[in-house]
């Protein structure tokens, strides 16, 4: 049996100042490693130093921007394009996570072009897909998460899911220091990877890497990648504390899941 690489995001979100981002990308090169793929979410503004700080340390840590526009150019005052990203060294970005959706109001089918546009400009695409409280309490979760997930994907080629990375986020667990159960979490995630079969094939499904977000510390997260279908984590608050961030890291390279096929 192979294993799906696991996959540890920092999403910075509006923090940092340039200062503390370049203390944060140094940071961040020391738990990279062989088995795992860590990626860096800096703020639009700080992606050029970030880039350039991991090439010159030869880390292998993926930088990848908060979000995109969906078009190639013109005039979209404070928009940023893929083709800009990629410019200043990007290889990944973040679609449809709960704060450009809740809070800055991007729809489900935005984030279907958004996600078409990263994908087809050769980015790894975190694709943020997950419920919000009331939606849960209604016992939604399944419902709103094959929703998203399905719009996320409406726009996108089938060639271009091989850099497709799904972030399971349940809206209420964002920051606010509530965690899904490991076996909640792990029965989202296996419901997610049925939809992803139903969209496109077994092999495709069982390649994707799933990752769930949601008030993840060192404390939790090795119970967490120990489920089958969760392949690593999307980070926000503890991707800013070094050593959180690492632990949560080392906790990812010990709990691979196993499946049929390797991404």
């Amino acid at each position: 049996m192979a294993t799906r690489r696991p996959f540890v995001g920092g999403n910075w979100k509006m923090n940092t100042t340039a200062r503390e981002a370049d203390a944060l990308a140094r940071a961040v090169t020391a738990p990279a490693a062989d088995d795992i793929d860590i990626a860096v979410f800096p703020p639009f503004v700080y992606l050029d130093r970030v880039s350039a700080a991991l090439r010159q340390a030869g880390s292998p840590t993926i930088v990848g921007a908060q979000d995109l526009d969906h078009r190639d150019n013109g005039a979209l005052t404070g928009q940023v394009s893929a083709a800009m990203l990629t410019d200043l060294g990007c290889t990944a970005a973040l679609t449809g996570h709960s704060e450009r959706r809740h809070i800055l109001g991007d729809s489900d089918d935005l984030v279907g072009l958004k996600t078409a546009r990263a994908l087809g400009s050769g980015l790894i695409c975190l694709l943020c897909i997950g419920e919000t409280l009331e939606q849960r309490e209604a016992g939604d979760t399944d419902a709103v998460n094959e929703r998203q997930l399905r719009a996320g994907l409406a726009h996108a080629k089938p060639a271009s899911l091989d850099a497709l990375v799904v972030a399971y986020e349940p809206v209420w667990a964002i920051g606010t220091g509530r965690t899904a159960s490991p076996e909640d979490a792990q029965n989202a995630h296996a419901a997610i990877r049925g939809v992803l079969a139903d969209l496109t094939d077994n092999r495709t499904a069982q390649a994707t890497r799933i990752l769930y977000g949601g008030s993840v510390k060192p404390s939790n997260a090795a119970e967490l990648f120990a489920q089958p279908d969760i392949d690593g984590g999307l980070i926000g608050g503890a991707s800013l504390d070094p050593e959180a961030f690492a632990a949560i890291c080392q906790a990812a390279t010990h709990t691979t899941s196993t499946t049929s096929s390797a991404r």
